[in-house]
């Protein structure tokens, strides 16, 4: 009898002192069976959306983790539990206990890498107390898709083009599409016969071609400017920051195809012939802020005939000696310096730091297929597709690896066809007399991402170029990321 309550005692202990099962997310999708890559989003609030705070990496960055599924269905329960790739946390059993809104979305776009892209699937927000320690199972299921895309209201000033581009398609096997947001000049109907030139914008990063919208929207200081009688008249192009690995930086690459070809073998052809403009060279001006600023300057160097001058605010690493503050020819490490110290990816007016490139890399890696910041359509993982090389399983080879930053220096010979100054030093005989006086910069010295001290570089290389630049480079003082010298219009 004694041996018995022993027996007895020794089982009550062994499940007491058993580890609990963990926190465990399971997704079923109640809509068309579907792959792509799955995401949890944990938010604090319900306002925004959780899956409306993908991309933010900074202190209050929503928790997320994320895993590949293929073919997900109502018979199917995705699981993610502490094997998940998960951003800012390590692994979910860091997970703070607390209340959270949880919402899941599978982003299974092939065409357009946002999350909020057409086809994507999501489940509705709800509230739960989550705990790790206590061994809960959440269930979630995608319900919602987000609908097919169309355009905005047009009215007698925004007009929206999209086109299949025949180059892009067959680059990528399957019908790629081309978009623009048009913004018409005053008096545009006054004259039938009268032609217009082009301003060709391209927004930060990710930008898309509806924000012709928001600049034309009502009592905004954009259109007060564009419709103001001593404005000059020209015909406004918003390029579509969006494409099967994030921007696609409009230029020709290894991974995104040929859309600098794209562009000005098809787009720009098909708006000038729509909307009356001049369709010459001289009367094609490009400008742009941050990813716009690297892309308007890049368009007039690799396409110095095609275009006119170029108006470029706090433009995206134009030398890659200064790679936000990353030397890719002779650093290591992107994550970390010679001294071991964190490398930031963003700081404030200040300059302290918002958050490092481990961290954001991190939340990359989450975002993107086989848990890898190349694939994640953000900033990082959009660079690495234009500037790098494809590689043998048709995926673009990462510059450094994903957990320990260590830069892969085989890649960066196909990074040198991108480096902006580089390009520019080694043809500048050829690209010299086709470039002087059209070059217009602007950036702020205390830019949130390190942008001015690429273009120091480049301003160092203009200033004594043989034929001479004559390019014009403003810098504002204590100013940060997109200041611009000149006027909003």
């Amino acid at each position: 009898m004694r041996t018995s309550w022993i027996a007895v005692l020794a089982t009550f202990l062994l499940f007491q002192s058993s580890p609990p099962a963990g926190l465990r997310f399971e997704v079923a999708n109640l809509l068309q069976p579907s792959s792509g890559r799955l995401l949890v989003i944990l938010a604090q609030s319900d306002r925004p959306d959780p899956r409306n705070t993908i991309g933010d990496a900074g202190t209050n960055a929503s928790i997320i983790l994320g895993r590949d599924v293929e073919n997900l269905s109502a018979n199917i329960r995705a699981v993610l539990d502490n094997r998940a790739a998960a951003f800012p946390i390590q692994k979910l059993d860091e997970l703070p206990a607390g209340d959270y809104y949880v919402q899941a979305v599978l982003a299974s776009n092939r065409d357009l890498k946002s999350p909020i892209a057409p086809g994507n699937l999501y489940s509705n927000a709800r509230r739960f107390h989550l705990d790790p320690r206590a061994g809960s199972t959440v269930q979630l299921e995608l319900t919602k898709s987000i609908p097919a895309e169309e355009f905005p209201p047009e009215n007698d000033f925004i007009k929206y083009v999209k086109i299949q581009s025949d180059l892009l398609s067959r680059f990528h096997g399957r019908p790629i599409y081309l978009r623009a947001g048009i913004i018409l000049p005053k008096d545009y109907t006054v004259d039938e016969n009268r032609r217009f030139p082009l301003r060709i914008h391209i927004g930060g990063y990710g930008a898309r071609y509806t924000a012709v919208e928001r600049l034309m929207g009502a009592g905004s200081d954009f259109r007060r400017m564009w419709l103001s009688s001593d404005t000059p008249r020209f015909i406004y192009v918003q390029l579509d920051g969006d494409g099967p690995y994030g921007d696609p930086y409009q230029v020709n690459s290894e991974n995104n195809g040929p859309y600098g070809d794209a562009l000005t073998k098809e787009l720009i052809p098909y708006i000038e012939k729509r909307f009356r403009a001049v369709a010459e060279p001289r009367a094609r001006l490009l400008d742009g802020e941050s990813t716009g600023g690297w892309v308007s300057l890049a368009l007039k160097i690799f396409y110095p005939d095609f275009f006119n001058a170029v108006w470029s605010s706090c433009p995206d690493g134009a030398d890659f000696r200064g790679f936000q503050i990353v030397n890719i020819y002779s650093d290591r490490n992107a994550y970390v310096d010679d001294n071991g110290s964190e490398r930031p990816s963003k700081r404030d007016l200040d300059g302290r730091v918002e958050f490092t490139i481990r961290r954001e890399c991190q939340m990359e890696n989450v975002l993107g297929e086989a848990d890898s910041w190349t694939l994640s359509g953000q900033q990082w993982g959009a660079w690495n597709a234009t500037y790098g090389p494809r590689g043998t399983d048709g995926r673009p080879v990462a510059l450094w690896h994903s957990k320990t930053g260590v830069i892969n220096k085989s890649a960066i010979e196909h990074w040198k066809r991108y480096d902006l100054h580089l390009v520019l030093q080694q043809n500048w005989r050829m690209l010299g007399p086709r470039v002087r006086g059209k070059f217009h910069i602007s950036v702020g010295e205390a830019d949130n991402y390190y942008l001015n001290n690429a273009v120091h570089m480049l301003d160092e290389f203009l200033k004594t170029a043989d034929p001479p630049a004559d390019a014009r480079i403003a810098y504002g003082r204590g100013r940060g990321h997109c200041w611009n010298s000149l006027s909003e219009a």
